[in-house]
């Protein structure tokens, strides 16, 4: 799934190769992903592109103040071309959903792929008509997202830190793949419970969540959009490196299992060496 550093940099590029160019083509290929039907999506055919902005996990484009906002779940992406084919996209058995083209024949496809199909599209007149958006919690990368404002957030939780991470209404932008990176930097077990954490651990988190958005950020931005998914890959510690040597300490990186996902630590840096059962309703390890 992309998540915040992955859906900065695509904005950030579709930000600056399409500003200013106008919209000829708007193409609806999965019908089931527009989740809005007024204004239409034909709306932004023939107006200019004045910015792309990051909300959270949502892709928003203002398009002379018609806003097309997409989430893209857990396997979307916008795959982006110097130059579209002519042929028109049609609703069909593909992972294309969108294509928008632009004056100068380039253009993008939102795409998902898997039989999930949760990718979501919005035409609205401002982002926040998107309930999930006006729901969003705060951002992890605002200047004011102090050890404070973090621990504030977690007191008021009843869960663990695991899942406190990926509420989007707490703390927007953060998923799977970089909550087990932070927690691992941390030295956190992701199922301590989240209002449990002292002072010291809430400062060691912070430190930890920030410093690896950031670094994901910065080394996302210079990327073309084709370029973002490999290198998340390629830079994830634990997250996906299940049986792999931790890179910290050489133990080998587990994993807990769930119905349609699952989290990677290392037992040594964050549980004490007490490897956490792999079922959902066991007595993890706190």
């Amino acid at each position: 799934m992309p998540e915040l550093p992955e859906v900065q940099a695509l904005t950030e590029f579709i930000d600056k190769r399409v500003r200013g160019l106008h919209v000829e083509r708007c193409e609806l290929a999965a019908i089931a992903a527009l989740k809005t039907f007024e204004p239409a999506l034909d709306t932004l055919i023939g107006r200019t592109l004045t910015k792309c902005t990051r909300r959270g996990k949502y892709l928003c484009t203002d398009f002379d103040g018609m806003w097309l906002v997409a989430h893209l779940a857990r396997g979307g992406w916008v795959k982006w071309s110097e130059s579209l084919p002519a042929t028109r996209a049609t609703p069909g058995r593909s992972p294309l959903a969108l294509r928008v083209g632009f004056s100068d024949g380039s253009g993008m496809d939102f795409t998902e792929m898997g039989t999930e199909k949760r990718l979501a599209l919005w035409v609205v007149r401002d982002p926040s008509e998107v309930e999930a958006i006006a729901t969003l919690g705060r951002d992890p990368l605002d200047p004011d997202f102090d050890p404070d404002t973090l621990g504030g957030l977690l007191a008021g939780e009843s869960g663990t830190i695991k899942n406190a991470l990926v509420h989007q209404s707490l703390i927007a932008g953060v998923g799977n793949a970089y909550s087990d990176e932070a927690l691992h930097a941390a030295k956190l077990s992701p199922f301590k419970f989240a209002a449990k954490l002292d002072h010291a651990e809430v400062a060691r988190l912070h430190e930890a969540l920030v410093g690896v958005l950031r670094e994901a950020v910065e080394r996302s931005s210079p990327l073309s959009a084709t370029e973002l998914k490999g290198d998340k890959k390629r830079s994830m510690r634990v997250h996906g490196r299940t049986g792999e040597p931790c890179p910290s300490c050489g133990d080998v990186i587990r994993q807990v299992s769930f119905a349609t996902k699952s989290l990677q630590y290392c037992a040594t840096c964050q549980t004490g060496g007490k490897p956490l059962a792999d079922r959902r309703l066991s007595r993890f390890v706190k």
